[in-house]
């Protein structure tokens, strides 16, 4: 059964948003109160703007939210994935999904113009609103100057949920190409496990004996799984 199929207005009682009192209107609650003081469901219904004959903004906005199981699952989805719920078409869907990126986006910015990478959680903080709402594995290699700034960094792969295919050559030339003093691997796991698989580690191990051969050193291979991450330095496992 599809995502549209199994959804249902009948669950939801409608009443228009000026129906309700002033402290219930996302707005004007906004204004009064602050931001911190909305629902996920009334903040998402600033961004929808309004609602349908059959459910209105707040309750469309608790019906994403029930369909996704919640904001966490919400902001993996692409805004095709968004219109299961009726009322949310291209205009809406796409507004979503842009807000989602750019509050990625506004983390990672927090970190300033250069970015130094010394540890696991430097890795964490740039890597993790990229990688941690993904559906898919992705690997990619970062790249560092002899002072650990981050001068760039490219995606090697993206695969399934569970794996995707990394050639070392592959790694190893962007490297060079990017005149990387040291690398560091990030990749994500989509089901929220952390720990490196016996798979995770031989790649590890072979792409650090690459990069001796190449003269440029492998400082990390940090596993991003939602707002969980492991380094395997750190763990010994390289």
């Amino acid at each position: 059964m599809s995502e549209r199929e199994s959804f249902s207005v009948e669950q939801y009682h409608n009443r228009t948003v000026k129906e309700m009192q002033p402290d219930e209107q996302p707005r004007e609650k906004l204004m009064r109160y602050g931001a911190e003081s909305l629902s996920d469901a009334e903040l998402l219904a600033i961004l929808l703007r309004t609602g349908t004959k059959k459910l209105n903004v707040i309750e469309t906005s608790r019906a994403l939210l029930n369909q996704f199981d919640g904001l966490h699952n919400l902001v993996r989805k692409n805004w095709k994935s968004l219109k299961v719920i009726p009322g949310i078409a291209n205009v809406k869907a796409i507004t979503l999904e842009a807000a989602f990126e750019l509050a990625r986006r506004i983390q990672v910015a927090g970190m300033g113009e250069e970015v130094q990478i010394t540890s696991p959680e430097d890795v964490n903080a740039y890597f993790g609103p990229k990688l941690r709402h993904l559906t898919k594995e992705t690997f990619i290699v970062a790249f560092l100057n002899p002072n650990k700034i981050l001068t760039g960094s490219h995606n090697i792969s993206s695969g399934g949920q569970t794996s995707t295919i990394v050639e070392p050559a592959e790694v190893m030339r962007q490297a060079v190409l990017n005149e990387a003093n040291s690398i560091i691997l990030i990749h994500n796991h989509p089901s929220g496990n952390n720990k490196a698989s016996s798979a995770d580690i031989q790649l590890t191990k072979r792409l650090a004996k690459c990069g001796k051969l190449f003269g440029i050193p492998v400082d990390d291979h940090v596993i991003i799984a939602g707002y969980k991450f492991v380094s395997l330095r750190s763990e010994k496992l390289f």
